[in-house]
């Protein structure tokens, strides 16, 4: 299922979206960034743009990176004052405890703080809600409020572009291993947050890339040495584009669904070339490319006998092998007791 274009939103919002994250964020971004953040054509992008460049009076800087094309606004001397509206407010709140989980207690409070602050140059706000609308569920997740330091650390040296030092302990291995990375991206999967990295060796980016549970980092320190953020990093391309946050080599999954799985399943993206046939009213079968049988199967076996596998043959026997210890383990425990 690929990526459907927003037809409901008018050409003029997006034309204010696109003014605004240009405008205040002083970021550039390429086109693809943009036609994925709009939901719309690479063509109509380029036409927001032309018609930014005409209507305001800002100065638009494009750059060509490898055979990418970046945009953006150059920052005045002063910027002009914008309150935020009540419903904007409230989305900022929705974002934060939404994410609360992931923030622990120090950087929910800074975002609390921030949200304060912005929220006194709102017209007409009277302040946070006493009774806040949103919330998260955290049963099973990771306290990050001793990991603060190291994701403040890590945000700092990815702004100013500077070469880390980290002492990392991988769940599988007995000691801790200390090593040079280039942090390039934070971001979260399923209640936890990663970084994702690239080995810094002899002066230079080495080829592997370390996907680093912020959480196991038990040190890490920003050095004075800067590293050139790499023009043909793109992490749409590495994580979003099959299942699995594990990439080893992509494959081809088909898999059937019944009852209620066949409806959650349908109600969900998997990955972005995925196919949903439907059999019936309570039968569904899916099409998806993966990049790691480990989670394939654990994920599988989540919805138990409403889910089965098709293809590929070996992922069939694998699972089979898995149920069989399982059931093993149960059968050795009842003899026992």
């Amino acid at each position: 299922m690929g990526e459907k274009l927003d037809i409901n939103r008018s050409y003029g919002e997006k034309l204010v979206s696109l003014f605004v994250r240009l405008l205040f964020s002083g970021e550039s971004y390429s086109l693809t960034e943009l036609s994925h953040m709009l939901s719309c054509s690479k063509q109509t992008v380029l036409r927001l743009i032309d018609d930014i460049d005409l209507s305001y009076n800002v100065e638009i800087e494009q750059s060509v990176i490898g055979n990418r094309h970046y945009y953006r606004i150059k920052k005045p001397a002063r910027m002009p004052l914008m309150s935020i509206s009540e419903t904007e407010f409230l989305v900022l709140q929705m974002c934060r405890d939404f994410t609360s989980q992931f923030l622990g207690r120090k950087l929910f409070m800074e975002v609390t703080n921030t949200l304060l602050k912005s929220n006194a140059l709102a017209s007409g706000n009277k302040g946070e809600s006493s009774a806040p609308f949103f919330s998260s569920y955290r049963p099973g997740t990771i306290d990050y409020t001793p990991h603060h330091d190291t994701i403040h650390t890590l945000i700092e040296a990815m702004k100013k572009k500077k070469v880390c030092t980290i002492t990392y302990q991988a769940i599988m291995e007995a000691k801790p291993k200390t090593y040079a990375i280039m942090p390039l991206k934070l971001f979260s999967h399923k209640d936890t947050v990663y970084l994702h990295a690239r080995i810094y060796k002899k002066g230079k980016a080495a080829e592997f890339d370390p996907l680093l549970a912020v959480h196991r980092i038990k040190k890490v320190t920003m050095t004075d040495t800067l590293y050139e953020f790499p023009g043909n990093y793109n992490f749409e391309k590495v994580y979003n584009q099959n299942f699995g946050i594990i990439k080893d080599r992509a494959f081809k999954v088909e898999a059937e669904f019944t009852g209620w799985a066949a409806k959650y399943v349908a109600e969900r993206i998997w990955s972005p070339d995925q196919k949903i046939k439907k059999i019936g009213k309570n039968k569904i079968v899916l099409e998806f490319t993966a990049s790691s049988e480990p989670e394939v199967i654990s994920w599988l076996l989540w919805f138990g006998g409403e889910a089965k596998v098709i293809k590929p043959a070996y992922l069939v026997d694998e699972i089979i092998r898995g149920i069989d210890g399982t059931r093993r383990n149960y059968i050795e425990s009842s003899c026992q007791h």
